[in-house]
């Protein structure tokens, strides 16, 4: 096991202390929360990629464009 790496034991550790500290009927709802955070940055930024793809013409729109270019 390397540094850095987190094995089998010290997860059941770390679980345990996550346990000790908000207690079993608190968990459900933090993990909720933490999958609807991820769940809103993924979005956010898959909107981001559509955006930018948005505003960058296609290959078709640039070859039009220029067509009209040449025709004026």
């Amino acid at each position: 096991m390397g540094l850095g790496s987190i094995g089998p034991t010290e997860l059941l550790i770390i679980l345990a202390i996550i346990l000790l500290i908000f207690g079993g009927s608190k968990i459900p709802g933090l993990a909720k929360g933490l999958g609807q955070g991820i769940r809103e940055f993924k979005k956010a930024l898959s909107g981001t990629e559509e955006n930018s793809s948005q505003n960058k013409p296609t290959d078709k729109e640039k070859e039009k464009n220029n067509k009209q270019e040449a025709k004026e």
